[in-house]
């Protein structure tokens, strides 16, 4: 195909690196986390969770009806594949999607797999 190794190479991991977000987004309680943190700020309870003006782990698994020990391994996945981001205020975590890491990924689909792949 007149690829050289280097591209080759280097369109290999993109695609791994693509594969690792997929199986991150692959899980429905991911998503509809990632549903819940999408439109919202990072605020700080002082102690006190609403659950409406932020999200942290109680209030998210309030919301889903799962445990929080629950919420935070799914938390953990997302934010390793660079999907949300983590604020600590005092004994809080409040979490909030990592619009850097979204861009990053939108822009390594539409290099790797082209603009009608991200654009529709």
């Amino acid at each position: 195909m007149g690829y050289s190794i280097l591209v080759y190479t280097n369109m290999n991991a993109d695609i791994q690196l693509l594969s690792d977000i997929f199986k991150a987004l692959a899980d429905p309680t991911r998503l509809r986390l990632l549903k819940l943190l999408s439109g919202q700020s990072i605020m700080f309870c002082s102690g006190e969770c609403d659950g409406r003006s932020f999200l942290c782990v109680g209030a998210l698994a309030e919301k889903l009806k799962v445990t929080q020990s629950a919420v935070s391994q799914h938390l953990r996945i997302l934010r390793q594949a660079g999907l949300v981001r983590g604020e600590r205020k005092g004994a809080f975590m409040h979490y909030a999607i990592d619009d850097e890491g979204i861009g990053k990924y939108r822009a390594l689909l539409a290099q790797t797999m082209g603009e009608p792949f991200v654009s529709g």
